[in-house]
């Protein structure tokens, strides 16, 4: 195949990267709206991205071995046609009126479809764009790129949903949102069944399926990596989605009256600071270690949350925040909600430093253990629940308390858990 005709199918992992974090990030403005619709708890405006993240523990090892049966071209358009029947099904919630007992469970079975998808192609376009790179710095210079795709995704999608939201409580007011995710998917589905793409070698393994989760769970340090892993993506999405919910709250902001649309913009200068961190990231890497690296975030990021619980939220700062056409400007917002925006910075880098201290040494085992770590990414919908449930019992600064938590674990893994026993 000639370089130009690679063109479309590299588009299209680029569209599919987007889409998994636009998707993904369209269920904590849709979490806002859930909840002032229909006058929920904080936990239960948690729930659709629960639901979102929880699917990863159901696909995570059944993706793995999809690719297996059918390969990463099918398994990619089968996860399309998975994503956009759980787009379909959200839409459908939107129209069902106002009665929470129907549409809530309707637009939890949305998310949770949607999740698999998401599962899926998060096991097909790393591999695919190294495949259409042919490997090597070029596959890895893709693979990047898709990365910053993914953020860009992670950015718009709160700051769209805030613009939609405006003064709107109804879920109707995502319809725009919505649609654009549909028409990425169908567009994606047409390109992969008629665009002839490199199909990456699928590398057998001799390893049974109990050894293939047992063999990596003999390491201790592997162990206490995908804990690490669990809580890292929890606090990444907790950090943003709670103060999402903070922000639209006049009592918890010192009486400061901040829209739906301010909100969203905030959450996602929070995300863009992760592209940014991202690429800071990817240029010291080669001179940085990743416990060093890891270490330091995590660091860091305990230090602003600490700040964030403890000053007050009645003072205020200007910071420059997306608006809704994707400009920057600036906004008067609590300094705890600036502090918490600057903690992307942090967790931009944290995966990457947690996956390759948990695999080091894992040999044979390393394919297997990367099938487990995409089942923890269930984590991102379990702690921001119980996040929301702090909050509920106390208050949103008490909330974050959960959030140090998660950070010093993290620290402790960087500085102890990493460091594999003499007898591995």
């Amino acid at each position: 195949m000639t370089k130009k005709n690679l063109a479309l199918p590299i588009a299209t992992m680029f569209a599919l990267f987007f889409i998994i974090a636009f998707v993904t990030g369209l269920q904590n403005p849709f979490g806002v709206m859930i909840k002032e619709q229909f006058v929920l708890s904080n936990l239960e405006s948690q729930l659709g991205n629960f639901a979102n993240f929880i699917a990863y523990a159901f696909m995570g090892i059944p993706a793995g071995l999809l690719l297996q049966r059918v390969g990463y071209k099918m398994t990619a358009k089968i996860a399309v046609l998975v994503g956009l029947v759980g787009v379909l099904i959200t839409f459908l919630s939107s129209r069902l009126g106002n009665n929470p007992s129907v549409v809530f469970p309707i637009y939890l079975i949305g998310a949770f479809v949607s999740g698999f998808s998401m599962c899926m192609l998060n096991t097909v376009v790393n591999p695919m764009l190294n495949t259409l790179g042919s490997g090597g710095n070029k596959g890895n210079q893709l693979i990047q790129f898709g990365g910053a795709c993914n953020s860009i995704g992670a950015t718009i999608a709160p700051v769209l949903g805030g613009y939609l939201m405006g003064s709107s409580v109804e879920l109707t007011s995502a319809a725009l949102a919505l649609y654009i995710a549909m028409a990425i998917f169908v567009v994606a589905f047409v390109v992969l069944s008629t665009v002839d793409i490199p199909e990456p070698q699928v590398e057998k393994s001799s390893l049974s399926l109990k050894e293939g989760i047992v063999g990596p769970l003999s390491y201790r340090h592997f162990v206490l990596g995908i804990v690490a892993i669990f809580i890292y993506v929890g606090v990444e999405v907790g950090i943003p989605n709670i103060a999402n919910l903070w922000m639209t709250q006049p009592i918890d902001n010192g009486g400061l009256e901040l829209g739906k649309d301010v909100a969203g913009s905030v959450v996602g200068t929070y995300w863009f600071l992760m592209l940014v961190g991202r690429l800071i990231g990817a240029s010291v890497a080669s001179k940085i270690s990743s416990r060093v690296m890891l270490t330091s975030v995590a660091s860091v990021a305990m230090i602003l949350v600490l700040l964030a619980i403890f000053l007050p939220s009645s003072t205020t700062v200007q910071m420059p925040v997306f608006k809704s056409d994707i400009s920057f400007g600036m906004d008067i917002v609590p300094v705890n909600i600036m502090l918490l925006v600057l903690v992307g910075l942090c967790t931009s880098v944290m995966w990457g430093g947690i996956f390759n201290l948990a695999v080091e040494g894992l040999g044979k085992y390393t394919e297997a253990a990367s099938g487990i770590f995409m089942v923890m990414v269930c984590g991102g919908g379990v702690l921001p629940a119980v996040q929301g449930a702090i909050a509920d019992a106390t208050s949103y600064t008490a909330s974050y308390w959960l959030i140090i938590a998660g950070l010093a674990y993290m620290l402790f893994f960087a500085l102890v858990g990493s460091r594999p026993a003499h007898k591995e």
